[in-house]
Order: structure tokens, then sequence, then C-alpha cells
């Protein structure tokens, strides 16, 4: 449904995308994560026709992005991170705009505006201003004016900034109808439990290049973390916890009172461990063995240190 061959997109001196390739299945739920300036916001630009590509291709349902722009818009709807709304139209209105700029007729536009709102348990709110709704609730507008028009494709980058529980559950619940149906989804965000819940499949871009991609499972066997044992100490001891973490190189990671080992052989590294804590005097609360989640695998290839 979606091809990328090679995108490069530069500002300036700055390369934002270097060399992307990635596929996208028709009717897939794809994550695309990445640190603050990695290049997923360009990326989905290009997709969305906001952007040229210096170099590389991109194929939207076999149409071309830049020669064949139109046919590629009518494919898809997206979900920016600024909200594409207008404050001072009610709901109602707000959809039926964006209807209307997709050719949609009015009558049309105003049926399937209503069939939305309803979709987002919002069509009581259907006269009100957009200007009273909370963030939540602009934020399911949102997404519902990306699907006015029936795509196929939803970029969706960053959809659940500022959004409250409840409105991120049922987010979560309409994009898995979404995907049920056939639409394929491309999502942006920094909550890695949002993509464990919904994606099948995940690519990881680090400095405008896309450095891991597969499911979940075949993520960790790529970064090498399989598993974890998560060690939580009674006594919190700072330089011993340390004389612990060189005795086990680079596979300990210490944050507060925790302890994380990443292992390939629970049998083999437990015994060894338990028996160092013991020589060090650290008193063991608690054992856990736990599969490596999904920001263990992000971190391990992009690194911890935060960019801005």
């Amino acid at each position: 449904m979606i091809e990328i061959r090679g995108i490069k997109k530069a500002f300036g001196k700055t390369e934002a995308v270097r060399g992307v390739t990635l596929t996208v299945s028709k009717g897939e739920f794809f994550g695309l994560l990445g640190p603050n300036g990695a290049g997923k916001t360009t990326t989905i630009n290009i997709l969305s026709t906001l952007l040229k590509p210096d170099a590389g291709t991109v194929r939207i349902g076999g149409y071309d992005v830049q020669r064949e722009a139109a046919q590629c818009k009518q494919l898809i709807g997206v979900v920016p991170q600024e909200l594409a709304l207008y404050d001072d139209l009610s709901a109602m209105e707000n959809l039926i705009f964006w209807g209307r700029l997709y050719n949609i007729k009015r009558a049309d536009a105003a049926e399937r505006s209503l069939e939305m709102l309803r979709l987002f348990e919002l069509d009581h709110r259907r006269n009100s201003l957009l200007k009273t709704f909370s963030g939540g609730m602009k934020r399911r507008v949102n997404i519902a004016a990306a699907m006015i028009h029936r795509p196929e494709i939803l970029l969706m980058d960053e959809p659940t900034v500022g959004v409250d529980p409840q409105s991120r559950h049922q987010i979560y619940q309409i994009l898995a109808q979404f995907s049920a149906q056939g639409i394929t989804i491309i999502y942006t965000t920094h909550q890695m439990d949002e993509v464990e819940k919904l994606c099948s499949r995940i690519g990881i871009i680090d400095h405008g290049k896309l450095i891991a991609c597969g499911t979940l499972d075949e993520l960790r066997a790529f970064s090498g973390d399989s598993q974890l044992i998560v060690v939580t100490f009674e006594n919190i001891q700072p330089d011993k916890l340390e004389m612990l973490k060189k005795k086990f190189s680079q596979s300990v990671k210490i944050a507060d009172d925790r302890l994380s080992f990443k292992t390939e052989n629970v049998a083999a590294d437990l015994p060894p461990l338990i028996s160092r804590c013991t020589e060090l005097g650290l008193i063991i609360r608690h054992v856990a063995i736990e599969r490596a989640n999904l920001e263990t695998i992000f971190l391990s290839l992009t690194g911890r240190k935060l960019r801005e």
C-alpha cells in the first residue's frame, strides 16, 4: 500500500531524513518511533504530500506522491500534531468544512459528519463551538476530520498529545475498529504502551535513518533484549550497586533501588547475580523475570540520553 524507497530530506545543513526505505502493507497498523528530532514528522509530511523529498520515491496505492499528489490525497487522511480545526466553528461545521474540501456534496458531508461524531460519542455536542471543547474532545474531532472522506490510509502524528485517559482509551478502541476494517495506519507517538497495544509492526527511526523494523518479538531479537532479570533491593547502597554493575559490565542497568540485568539465559545468569548481591551485603526484596518491553528495546537501540 505504501512503498518508500531511499527518501532523503534536508533543511539547510540539517539532514532530517537520510535514505529511509520502508514498505507498509494494506491494512497494517504500523508504529513509527524515534527520539525528538529523529525524522518522524518529516517522514509523515512527505507521505502526506506536504513536503517533497530531496531524493528517493514514495508510492501510495500505486501513485507517486510527487507526480500524482491529487490521487494520493484522496487515499490518505492526516492527523497532524497541531489541531487542524477552527475554534469559532462548531464540531459539525468543522467536519463539513473538511468534507467540502474533498468535494463531498454538502448533504453527504453533513451525513458523514454526524456519523463520525456519533462514532466518537460527540454528537450531543455537534452544535457547540470547538473552543468550548476539552483537549481530548478536540483530538477526537481532529481524527474525525481526517476520516471524513473515508480514506484507505490514516497517517497519525502524535494524535493523543494532551489527551485524558478516558479519551485516549476511546481513541484506541476506534483505531482498532478502523484497523479491523482494513484501513492502513501509520502511527507516531512517544507513548510506548500505545504502540505495544495497537501496532502489528514497528519501525524505529534515529538520526534520520530507519535503524530497526519488525514485530515486537523481532525487535527483541534484533536488539538482544530478549529477557530481563529485575532485582529490587531493600537497602539502597549506591557504592555497592556500582560494584555490582562493574562485575557484570554492560548487562546491568541501575535506576534508584531497581536493577535490570539483560540475559539470554536466566538459569545460567541468575545464580551468580544473586551470589554477588549476597557477598556485597545487598538485601534483595524482590526478583522478577520479564520479557523486554518496547521502551527497553527503544532505549537500547537509540541510547538513553534525552534529545531536544
